[in-house]
């Protein structure tokens, strides 16, 4: 009998100028994960861990990160970006104007001055992080 596993958002890429990592993965899988970037696995060890549990997921870290944390000096740093779902009113040219969701990229710095209520108001969904590669090399 074959499995089958649902791992929407947890994949690890990477193009001339990024790496893109999937927020579904808790810490623990990402340190154990070959395809991502030795470096960025050392920050995550040695730098995010002593903030965070290893079994919190990369989306639920960024959901509730304050401000004033350390990880948001490091990601700042490291000139991360995060893609985000929202959902927002649209207008239509037929029919009802309804509910639909939205990506959106933002830095660190936006994400964090909006505080995790309103985040679930707004009914915000953190897909994926992004690191230039090379700020990653800088550091």
């Amino acid at each position: 009998m074959q499995k089958t596993y649902y791992e929407d958002y947890k994949y690890c890429m990477q193009d001339v100028g990024r790496v893109y990592v999937g927020c579904k993965y808790t810490f623990e899988e990402l340190l154990d994960e070959e395809d991502l970037l030795f470096k960025f696995r050392l920050i995550i060890e040695r730098y995010i861990l002593p903030e965070a549990d290893p079994g919190d997921t990369l989306e639920s870290h960024l959901y509730y990160l304050r401000p004033e944390s350390f990880a948001v000096k490091l990601y700042r740093r490291l000139k991360v970006r995060v893609k985000v779902s929202v959902i927002e009113e649209r207008k239509r040219l037929f029919g009802k104007p309804g509910k639909e969701y939205t990506v959106r990229q933002m830095d660190i710095d936006q994400l964090t001055s909006i505080p995790p209520a309103e985040k679930e108001k707004a009914g915000m969904i953190i897909q994926e992080l992004s690191v230039s590669k090379l700020a990653l090399s800088a550091v």
